[in-house]
């Protein structure tokens, strides 16, 4: 029993031997610490330096960017150069639709041209057509003018005719004449009454007369100005032919 309890304070001895040797290292380099930071002084803190505004700088990138946008950056800011974007080749079909819609355009504007071409024929006939009947319609009434002043002077000449009749039938040698003939009792009363009746028809036809060459004059100026509206119509509508029948470039 004696000699198994001294193995045992043997074997416990050297257990705690081999643990303080172990924990000397630790202890050793727990004092150099100690020692190094009593040793090393406290630096001293330097002043920071206050950051300065910076203006705002303006820098183009219209190389970059089709829209030819400015971009407002800091002088501490870097500016960002984008990467152009790489375009895929067109295809084939994409170029067919192009082609088609190219088609489409130009064949909407050809029947546009052609739209626009009638409608300007259409015009062009529907004015020949108006100043023709406008024309005709002054054609005609100058022709109804001049024949109403021609109706006026055969009326106006008749009763000039009929003026100079009476001046000779109101001659007293004719007066006597015809009462010679009829026979009276009395032909000086015969002769008065013949008289009156000559002057009195005289009167009438000369204020007739008077009425007609007034309306005469008037139908002249009338016949006139008809006239001049004739020929001024008629040139307009001459131009107008010859403007539809010379050929014309298209533009």
């Amino acid at each position: 029993m004696k000699s198994w309890k001294g193995k045992l304070y043997v074997l416990i001895s050297l257990v705690l031997i081999a643990g303080g040797i172990l924990s000397l290292p630790d202890a050793a380099a727990a004092q150099t610490k100690k020692k190094t930071a009593k040793k090393t002084a406290k630096p001293t803190s330097a002043p920071q330096p206050v950051p300065t505004r910076t203006m705002p700088v303006i820098i183009s990138q219209a190389d970059q960017y089709q829209n030819q946008n400015q971009q407002i950056v800091t002088g501490n800011e870097q500016p960002q150069i984008s990467t152009p974007v790489q375009t895929q080749p067109e295809t084939f079909d994409e170029k067919l639709d192009k082609i088609n819609s190219r088609l489409k355009e130009l064949n909407a504007r050809m029947k546009n041209i052609e739209s626009t071409k009638q409608n300007e024929y259409d015009e062009r006939q529907k004015r020949l057509l108006l100043n023709l009947d406008i024309l005709t319609r002054a054609e005609q009434r100058a022709e109804t003018l001049r024949r109403q002043m021609f109706d006026l002077v055969e009326k106006e000449n008749s009763i000039k005719t009929k003026l100079q009749n009476l001046e000779m039938d109101a001659r007293p040698e004719m007066i006597d004449r015809q009462i010679s003939t009829v026979g009276s009792l009395r032909p000086e009363e015969l002769r008065d009454l013949r008289s009156k009746s000559l002057d009195s028809e005289k009167k009438n036809l000369q204020n007739l007369l008077s009425e007609i060459q007034a309306t005469r004059e008037s139908l002249e100026l009338n016949v006139s100005k008809a006239d001049q509206l004739v020929d001024k119509l008629r040139a307009v509508l001459e131009k107008d032919i010859d403007d539809a029948l010379s050929p014309k470039t298209d533009q």
